[in-house]
């Protein structure tokens, strides 16, 4: 698949056939997101990869919009390992670049899967307290990490339809707003 092609044809998906993922397969995809960039090049991210169909079950009382997980191959939880972060903590700041660092990872592992023919839906962890802490119980979280997407992926058993046109140039600011 043409990348740019890619990027406006991936879509959400949330009915999966009932089709494992081959490890290889699954390590392909989780290289693809560990080159996608990150603050200082930290590359603060950690893969949780969930397979265990009553895990993926499970995971609808710690992130209720992921229901639909039990149906899924698997999941990749994308956590940010928060002492390996770009981060600040001093004369008043306190920052860490995890989440988009673990965002854009997770972006790239979603294009990798649609490029080879594999249906994602990303579910937000953070920053939610109530489903980091849920996740850390469930999953067996060390502290230091930050559950910050939860993927869930598959063989689409269907593709929604191409949305309206998302271009928008009233969205674009030429130098000044």
């Amino acid at each position: 698949m043409e990348l740019y092609q890619g990027l406006l044809t991936r879509r959400s998906i949330r009915k999966y056939q009932n089709k494992k993922i081959s490890r290889p397969i699954l390590e392909e995809i989780i290289k693809a997101a560990q080159y996608a960039p990150s603050a200082h090049n930290k590359q603060p991210w950690e893969f949780l990869v969930i397979e265990n169909p009553q895990t993926l079950t499970s995971l609808r009382n710690v992130q209720r919009w992921t229901s639909f997980a039990k149906d899924a191959s698997c999941a990749i939880v994308v956590c940010g390992n928060i002492e390996q972060t770009f981060s600040r903590d001093k004369d008043g700041e306190k920052w860490d670049y995890a989440d988009i660092d673990c965002s854009l990872a997770a972006e790239n592992l979603m294009l990798a899967a649609h490029a080879k023919g594999i249906g994602t839906c990303f579910c937000g962890a953070s920053p939610m307290p109530l489903v980091i802490e849920g996740l850390r119980k469930l999953l067996n979280l060390p502290e230091h990490i930050r559950p910050v997407a939860i993927i869930i992926m598959g063989y689409p058993d269907e593709i929604p339809p191409q949305p309206e046109e998302r271009y928008k140039p009233e969205k674009i600011h030429w130098e000044k707003w």
